[in-house]
């Protein structure tokens, strides 16, 4: 991979693309992780994205497949940017939210898209008019939607 395909490919986890090139060429991960010098376990979560790649780990990983170094860490650093740019677009406004309302986590580590029925139930059931309203216009939620969420 070269630094132009790691552009065309932006957005596409390094670790998919790992996988993606093990596959292509019939090497196992576990014959990857012994020729690089790491757990086994390690590889496998930087594939499933459960981890980033250090850049140590990323050279020698270039280094394997004669891929031009830094391609690898150019497409981390692209989905650390998606990352970032769909947290801080994907928050409602948070100063609305009583902390009384969320007591159980930080408002800031709340998954909005992913917990949206669990939000949903929780301000409908225990906010006031101003966090309601808030969650309305996050959603873009109608009346209807609304009656069946919260009786789910």
């Amino acid at each position: 991979m070269n630094i132009q395909k790691a552009i065309l490919l932006k957005g596409i986890s390094p670790g998919t693309y790992i996988a993606h090139q093990l596959q292509k060429k019939e090497i196992s991960q576990l014959a990857l992780a012994k020729h690089i010098d790491i757990h086994p376990q390690t590889l496998n979560a930087i594939i499933k994205g459960k981890r980033k790649i250090p850049l140590s780990l990323g050279v020698k990983i270039e280094q394997f497949f004669a891929w031009e170094e830094g391609s690898l860490m150019l497409l981390q650093l692209f989905c650390e940017i998606k990352k970032t740019k769909e947290n801080s677009m994907n928050k409602p406004n948070l100063s609305i939210f009583r902390p009384v309302l969320f007591w159980d986590t930080k408002l800031e580590n709340i998954n909005w898209h992913k917990n949206k029925k669990a939000v949903i139930k929780r301000v409908f059931n225990r906010g006031n008019l101003l966090e309601k309203k808030a969650i309305i216009d996050f959603y873009k939620l109608e009346k209807t939607n609304i009656k069946t969420i919260i009786n789910e």
